[in-house]
């Protein structure tokens, strides 16, 4: 019982800050290793958590996603599909020393991705990218990122939309929801039929998630954005550090 109430709070705050800004698979993930869930399976687990918060975090989101070009969303989505499914995939070739070698690596490069976002999107001399064919491979690798290992996936949609040109935040993280949902149902679905979920655990983080994924989105409004960037660069540098540490003890 206190494994499961471990979760819950773990995934309620993950499907906020999934919300807010993204990387609350950096909660989620470390809470099913902790309890025993194995590394393939409790990402697979996790994915399978944070899936419904992603859909509570666009509704609350929805008029700045109807905002958005609807032809560019489109082209968004195609890619963001292809992409969730090769990730997929991939993860179910994956073994758990495998995985174990590469998630440190994930996690830093997101935090670092996300950190240094406005400093690689100044040196981009036009933001026409997002609208062109460079645009989509670049949402089709964020994509493969993310149906391989969910952590850090909103912090990675976040600075390629940084990338396009884009400058509002609630409008990023209404766009960045709802992306991300896409990667997620791709995921579940390929995850699912593996049989790598692990259910009972998944079904209580799913509720939670779903919760403070809709709780979320005022919380984003409310709060500025500098304190938004640095609470998601502070997990992502702890948990990036934890598994290094793990990696190498």
């Amino acid at each position: 019982m206190t494994e499961y109430l471990l979760l819950a709070v773990a995934a309620f705050f993950a499907g906020m800050l999934n919300t807010v800004a993204g990387g609350g698979t950096f909660l989620t993930f470390p809470a099913l290793v902790y309890t025993g869930v194995p590394l393939v399976a409790a990402n697979a687990t996790s994915a399978v958590a944070v899936f419904p918060g992603y859909l509570g975090g666009a509704a609350g989101f929805r008029g700045e996603i109807r905002a958005f070009d609807r032809g560019r969303l489109l082209k968004a989505t195609v890619a963001t599909s292809v992409g969730g499914l090769v990730g997929s995939l991939l993860l179910l070739v994956s073994s758990n020393e495998a995985f174990a070698a590469v998630v440190p690596f994930l996690l830093a490069l997101a935090t670092l991705v996300f950190a240094f976002g406005d400093r690689l999107r100044n040196l981009m001399e036009n933001h026409a990218a997002g609208a062109g064919a460079t645009g989509h491979v670049g949402t089709i690798v964020v994509a493969v990122y993310g149906g391989y290992f969910n952590g850090g996936l909103g912090i990675m949609l976040l600075a390629l939309f940084s990338l396009w040109g884009m400058r509002d935040l609630n409008q990023m993280n209404g766009l960045k929801n709802g992306l991300s949902f896409i990667v997620s149902a791709i995921s579940v679905a390929t995850f699912a039929a593996a049989s790598l979920v692990a259910w009972p655990q998944a079904v209580v983080m799913m509720a939670a998630a779903t919760i403070g994924g809709y709780l979320g989105a005022p919380v984003a409004r409310a709060l500025p954005a500098w304190m938004v960037r640095a609470g998601v660069i502070t997990v992502g540098a702890a948990m990036s550090a934890a598994f290094f540490w793990r990696l190498v003890a």
